[in-house]
């Protein structure tokens, strides 16, 4: 006969399993943090919590601080990018010889080949991506292959949603992917209203708590259009009328850059849309053979980046452009908390006589980002570093630029969110031609920007220098 244990002894028989489980939760949630962490500030933060919180901190290790993501994909698609990467460059025209070590640090670092061939046209706002994506689209003839982190549904999502029901009633095969937490912005949802059309659309890791997976962080951030596997168009503009910065009735326009992109190329692109896909969706899609060369074309690659094997490519890509760097190199970008490493390396660039440029906005829509740039701008304007204010609209443009050859164009702002929490892609293009018109998007936008002087910000008000400072704290995270 079972004796029921008292109040008093059940609490002790608790107590003991509590105190059992206390140093075993702690050493396992700290163990793998420390074997498994890539960032010895993130190893140290969940071994603190989880000495400090034993059994709650294990619980939020668990739930928050576990990496995992898997990337199945590349072992699953069997058609290759293109030739190995070492045999890339012996059958290209020649790349300048300031951008030779570039091209193979690319070649080492992404496994990709240098492809030429391609043609990158930039697209400026909403008012020339939009019309030329929905032509791509309306034009389809065998897949639409679409990626977005933000797809509203106001008047262009709509007209996007539209023109996908229309292909997909011609026979076209289409898949489209929003990230999980872009999904909800705007509280619309278009992703049920393309299911019931018959549209295969998925989202990209959505929060869910079996199996635990509540992370903010591993979003998405890629926009991504691939037609037919031969044209394609990334870059920064997420789908939502605040794009249409010509529209009167758009009451906060948000300036952007797209890309269309034709050219043996758009099989990078292709490849790295179904690879996502495949981890969403778990359906292999069948990759389209490469587009031919085109004439008169430039070489360009794709570099991926994310919170998996792709982890700091494109930093160290960045790292490796602004090494090579002759005379000039040109930032564009919304959000700018650049790691240690990256801002020892424009600072060094501008110490040796390049002219380093970046261009913010001079108030982007996350004011707490603004103030936290602003607390870790005079080390690089005491060593050189031009830093200029782009008055309104909010661009939210991301463009990258070194001397007249070579320039990066995508997704990827410079910060810690996009640079080792997100993922996302960029196209370098080793292209005179590009380089022109987006150097040329730059003067225009340095004439009527404000320039930040070092002098002004040591004269900020004690109030504003700690609320700087505070949000700076955060850097890592924002």
């Amino acid at each position: 006969m079972t004796v029921p244990l008292e109040p008093a002894q059940l609490f002790s028989a608790l107590g003991v399993l509590a105190a059992a489980g206390y140093p075993l939760a702690a050493f396992w949630a700290g163990g793998h943090a420390l074997l498994n962490a890539r960032d010895p500030r993130a190893a140290w933060g969940w071994i603190a919590v989880c000495l400090l919180f034993p059994l709650a901190g294990a619980l939020l290790y668990y739930l928050f601080g576990i990496n995992r993501v898997r990337r199945r994909a590349r072992m699953l698609l069997d058609v290759p990018d293109g030739p190995a990467a070492g045999e890339a460059l012996a059958h290209l025209p020649p790349i300048p010889d300031s951008l030779q070590a570039l091209a193979r640090t690319g070649d080492t670092l992404t496994g990709r080949p240098a492809l030429d061939g391609n043609h990158v046209q930039p697209l400026f706002d909403g008012d020339a991506a939009y019309p030329a994506m929905l032509a791509a689209i309306d034009n389809a003839r065998e897949t639409i292959w679409l990626a977005s982190y933000i797809f509203r549904n106001d008047r262009t999502g709509r007209q996007f949603m539209r023109a996908l029901e229309r292909a997909v009633k011609r026979g076209v095969e289409v898949r489209v992917m929003i990230d999980g937490i872009g999904a909800y912005y705007g509280l619309t949802f278009p992703i049920f209203w393309l299911r019931r059309r018959g549209i295969k659309a998925v989202r990209f890791l959505p929060p869910k708590l079996f199996p635990p997976m509540l992370h903010i962080n591993l979003r998405n951030h890629r926009k991504l259009l691939v037609v037919d596997g031969r044209t394609a168009f990334t870059g920064g503009i997420n789908i939502a009328e605040y794009h249409r910065v010509s529209e009167a009735s758009v009451r906060h326009p948000v300036v952007d850059v797209h890309f269309r992109v034709t050219g043996p190329v758009v099989s990078q692109l292709a490849r790295a849309f179904a690879e996502d896909w495949r981890m969403a969706a778990w359906e292999q899609l069948s990759l389209p053979p490469p587009p031919a060369p085109e004439p008169d074309g430039a070489i360009a690659r794709l570099i991926t980046d994310g919170p998996d094997d792709d982890l700091d490519k494109l930093a160290f890509m960045l790292l490796a452009a602004v090494g090579v760097a002759r005379r000039r190199v040109r930032i564009m970008t919304p959000y700018f908390l650049p790691s240690p490493v990256l801002t020892a390396a424009l600072e060094s660039a501008a110490l040796r006589g390049v002219e380093v440029i970046i261009v913010l906005p001079e108030k982007s829509n996350l004011r707490f980002v603004d103030w936290a740039t602003r607390n870790m701008l005079s080390p690089l304007l005491v060593s050189g570093v031009r830093v200029l204010l782009q008055p309104p609209p909010f661009a939210h443009s991301k463009l990258f630029v070194v001397d007249d050859d070579y320039v990066q164009v995508g997704t990827a702002n410079i910060d810690p969110r996009s640079l080792r929490l997100n993922f996302e892609l960029a196209v370098e293009c080793y292209d005179e031609r590009l380089a022109s018109i987006i150097n040329g998007r730059f003067d225009a936008i340095e004439r009527r920007s404000r320039p930040v002087e070092h002098e002004a910000l040591q004269r900020r008000r004690l109030p504003a220098r700690l609320r700087d400072a505070f949000f700076w704290l955060f850097s890592s995270y924002l």
